[in-house]
């Protein structure tokens, strides 16, 4: 029995917080937040919806990641989807992302769709397909043709 004579289970129920919803319209919920007093060192990886407000020290792999204006990874990201409002230091994979004005992407990216607004800074190599992007061998020196062969002067 809990204090006023309320039911143990209605108190427990009222201490759980609900998930966010990501806006008013839709139904997707984040179920992980990292907030901006946060700092997470290690490997990270989840399914659903993550938000990073704080900081990721290490590997994130998971399924859509909203990184916020003050969120900040500094390791290599995995993902479905990445909407990018922060800053990344690392290789970048995914299927879908967004790079918003505020973000700075520093290293690799492989997206099999990539938006990017006006204002955000990528550097480091950028590829649209799902493979990670393949060196390039040199060009083969061209071979004479038979009339450049005849041209030629004898030594």
């Amino acid at each position: 029995m809990s204090l006023f004579n309320k039911k143990d289970s209605e108190s427990q129920e009222a201490m759980v917080t609900p998930p966010v919803k990501t806006s008013k319209t839709s139904g997707d919920v984040i179920s992980s937040i990292i907030s901006t007093d946060m700092r997470v060192t290690g490997e990270m990886s989840f399914k659903g919806k993550a938000r990073v407000d704080g900081i990721v020290e290490g590997n994130v792999k998971g399924e859509h990641l909203i990184l916020s204006e003050s969120g900040k990874v500094y390791g290599d990201l995995e993902l479905s989807t990445l909407i990018c409002h922060g800053a990344i230091e690392g290789n970048v994979k995914a299927q879908k992302v967004t790079a918003h004005s505020s973000s700075s992407l520093t290293g690799n990216l492989i997206a099999a769709s990539l938006t990017v607004e006006s204002g955000a800074k990528l550097n480091g190599e950028v590829s649209s397909s799902s493979q990670p992007p393949q060196k390039t061998q040199p060009a083969a020196s061209p071979q004479k043709t038979e009339a450049e062969k005849k041209e030629a002067p004898k030594s």
